[in-house]
């Protein structure tokens, strides 16, 4: 065998064995998830719980929104209106 089809071997080995982790560690998160899902479900203020985890996402996304969707006012534009109100201010 040569060194190009060993070296191939070992990366199909590689893969398969990433594969097969990643795998496993999604059926450990699920099973973990479903778990705590059942948990929050048998709660008696589930209602409640609902209601405060959706007002947060809500808070977030507002902030989310407010951090990267609203535009600063362009620096020149700004320096302009301090101008503008500066010559009222002085009556000229």
């Amino acid at each position: 065998m040569t060194h190009g089809a060993e070296r191939r071997e070992g990366l199909d080995e590689q893969a398969v064995l990433l594969v097969a982790g990643l795998a496993d560690l999604a059926v450990s998160t699920l099973g973990s998830a479903l778990g705590t899902v059942r948990g929050l479900l048998r709660r008696s203020d589930a209602a409640q719980l609902a209601s405060d985890a959706e007002q947060d996402l809500l808070a977030r996304g507002r902030l989310t929104l407010d951090r990267y969707a609203t535009v600063p006012p362009a620096h020149l534009e700004v320096l302009a209106q301090h101008v503008l109100a500066r010559q009222a201010g002085d009556g000229v």
